[in-house]
This record gives C-alpha cells, structure tokens and sequence, in this order.
C-alpha cells in the first residue's frame, strides 16, 4: 500500500493545478514539454517537505519499465547525429532543438520522434544510443529498465540486422559492467506501420533474439490502428516466451485496453490513461493486478491528459489498480524519472515509504529474474531506512 503524508503541505500549484514556470526553458508553443518539470523543479528548490523528496527519491534505486530507446536520446546525442547525417529535419542548434521539441498535439510528437528515429543509421549510432542512455539513467540511479526498442525502424533504414543485435547487446553489457545498470528489451511493433512492421518485428524477435529480450509491445498512434489486428504476432511472440507489453488507451478510449488485454494478451498496460472511464475495466485490472505503466508528463505534453491535477493516476490507485512510474520518452518532454517520481509524490501524495513502495511496484512487476529482484528490493528497503533513520 501507498503511504501518504499525514498532513499535506500546502499546495505552491495552486488551485487550478496548473504548473507555475519556475524557470524558463523553452520558448512556449501550443505546448511546451517542459511545463511539467519546471514545476516540480520549482517545488523541490522552494524548500520545505518536496524539496526533501527530491532529495530523497534522486538517492532511490530504482526501475523503469516504460521508455523508449531512440526517445531518451538526449540532446546532445540528437545534436551530434543530426551533424553526422545531413538532410536531417532535426536541427543542430541546441535552441532550435529544444523549439523542435515543443509538442503541439500526439500527432506532432510522433512526427518529431520518427524525424529523430531517422537518425539511427549505423551499428555505431545505435551502440552509442543505447549507452549513453544507460549514462542517464545511472545518474538518476536506475538499476534495471526494460527499454523499448523498435528494430523495424532501424533495420528498414539499411541497417543490417544482425549488426543492429550485435549493437544494442555490446551496448547492454557494458552499460551492465561499467555502469551497473542492467538492462533488458522490450521489441515494439510501430504500428502506424501497418502488419508489414509486425511480421518483421516477430521475425526479428524469434529468429534473432538477443540475449536481453524479454518483451513484446506495440507502440505508435492508437487511433486508427487497432490491436486485434496484431493478435496473430503477438500469439508467436508468447508461444516463444516473451511477456506481452503493448501501449494501449494512451490516446484512445477503454476499448483499446480491453483488445491489449483480450487479443494481445497484455500482462501490463503501456499508459492505460483511459482505463478509469471504465469502472469494470478498472475493477479487472485490480482484481488480476494487471500493471499500468503510468507517463504523467509524456500525456501532458501529448494532451492525452489536459492539466495535470485531472490526471488519472489517483483514480487508478484507488481503485487498487497497481500502478509504476516512468518517463517514456525524457528528453523530448525535458524530464527523467526522478522527476517523474517527484509528480507522482505530488499528486498522490506520499512520503517516503510510499515513494519507495511505488519503486518496488517497478521491481516486482518487471521481467527481472527473481535474485535481481531481491537484491533491488533489499537495496530500496536500505536505502529507506537509512533515510528514515537520518544516516543518509
């Protein structure tokens, strides 16, 4: 169970819920992506009780089931491969990049994130990728995380596809042995690209799964693409053994989650944002403890939620519906996960040993394999209470 505060500290949102620019980033569009995390990073500095969860969840061992491979690209990393590949949509300039950044709508994202996707032309670009990525996450003391990978889109774009493996598993060992971060893949089905993308994702995943494989998803715009149609994929992707994860009532309503559950076999929910239109739905998941893999910022910055006070997530909780925290794709909506954490403290609001429960949610729900579990575990259980006990 999630532990709350016993008295709520006073609310520095301010009523509407709407989030104050602390400081700015970015020149504001019909949406600036880095709204969220300004506010969060307005709460922490201001001192008082959140500024101490900041501090508190910055030093948490933590899990991320929920994030994209070319989505964390930071941009530095974008930068640098756009001035590798001329002709590239994306700019080079960090102020332009950031102004790139700033989403519109769902659909704008995705045409920013494929823009970005184009970029991962070599064996080297997607090594590089993945590692650095790896980087960002030990500095947020993430210590297992299950990252999204769509090889479709790589291997489409010349890359060879067993230099694409060979890539992105070199990357994951050494990420293991010099960062201590481990990590594991989850292969997505870019759906906008119809059943084509689906036949070749499966065909990769069975024919020439790496080591780190664990998952199969389905990612991509919802409306338009529904879910029963990639049954017959996912039905091979499970016969071979790996756990069934696709996006579904991000954008859409609670029918789409009904089809991952029912079609696709999902045993968790990419989002899921939608499921508490649905009181049976929501009464199913709790009862099956089905995961929801929560994006509080990412479905600000898509619209997928309005304003950040009507986000669904303290509905899902009390409903009982088990919930984790990730950050789908940071760097494009300017946060990270200790941010993430730091929203999800706020609007449910937990202390300490609920932060941490919702860490081990991560953990115990993720396809590690039982000892890392425990030994995760037992690291967030130290960690607070060692906190608690005031020898930080």
């Amino acid at each position: 169970m999630l532990r709350c505060h016993r008295s709520p500290p006073a609310d520095p949102w301010g009523p509407s819920g709407r989030a104050p620019r602390a400081v700015p980033r970015r020149r504001t569009a019909a949406y600036d992506g880095s709204r969220v995390a300004d506010a969060v990073t307005h709460l922490y500095r201001s001192g008082g009780p959140m500024s101490d969860l900041q501090t508190f969840i910055e030093g948490l061992p933590k899990a991320e089931l929920h994030v994209h491979h070319v989505g964390s690209a930071s941009p530095r990393i974008v930068s640098e491969l756009a001035a590798r590949h001329p002709g590239s949509q994306v700019p080079t300039d960090p102020e332009a990049l950031a102004d790139y950044f700033t989403f519109t709508d769902f659909a704008h994202f995705i045409k920013v994130f494929l823009s970005v996707m184009d970029l991962i032309r070599t064996p080297e670009d997607v090594r590089l990728l993945t590692f650095e990525v790896a980087r960002d996450m030990a500095r947020q003391n993430i210590r297992y995380a299950e990252l999204t990978v769509t090889p479709f889109s790589s291997t489409r774009r010349g890359i060879d596809e067993r230099a694409f493996m060979d890539a992105i598993e070199d990357a994951r060992k050494a990420a293991e042995a010099e960062l201590g971060v481990v990590l594991r893949w989850c292969f997505d089905i870019p759906g906008e690209a119809g059943l084509e993308s689906a036949e070749e994702t499966t065909r990769l995943a069975l024919d020439l799964r790496p080591e780190g494989l664990v998952s199969f998803g389905l990612g991509g715009p919802e409306i338009g693409v529904p879910r029963p149609q990639f049954k017959p994929y996912f039905d091979r992707a499970i016969a071979a053994g790996l756990h069934s994860v696709p996006h579904a009532g991000e954008t859409t309503g609670p029918q789409t989650i009904w089809d991952a559950l029912t079609e696709l076999r999902a045993e968790r929910i990419g989002h899921g944002t939608s499921a508490t239109q649905d009181p049976a739905l929501l009464a199913h998941l709790a009862e099956r403890r089905i995961p929801l893999e929560v994006c509080p910022t990412s479905n600000i910055a898509t619209r997928a939620v309005t304003d950040l006070d009507r986000h669904p997530i303290k509905e899902m909780v009390a409903a009982g519906v088990l919930v984790t925290i990730n950050s789908d794709d940071p760097p494009m909506f300017g946060t990270d996960l200790n941010t993430e954490y730091g929203v999800a403290a706020r609007l449910l609001d937990l202390d300490e040993r609920g932060i941490a429960d919702l860490a081990k949610n991560a953990v115990d729900v993720s396809f590690l394999d039982p000892a890392g579990k425990a030994r995760i575990n037992a690291e967030i259980d130290a960690y607070t209470a060692r906190w608690q006990a005031g020898t930080r």
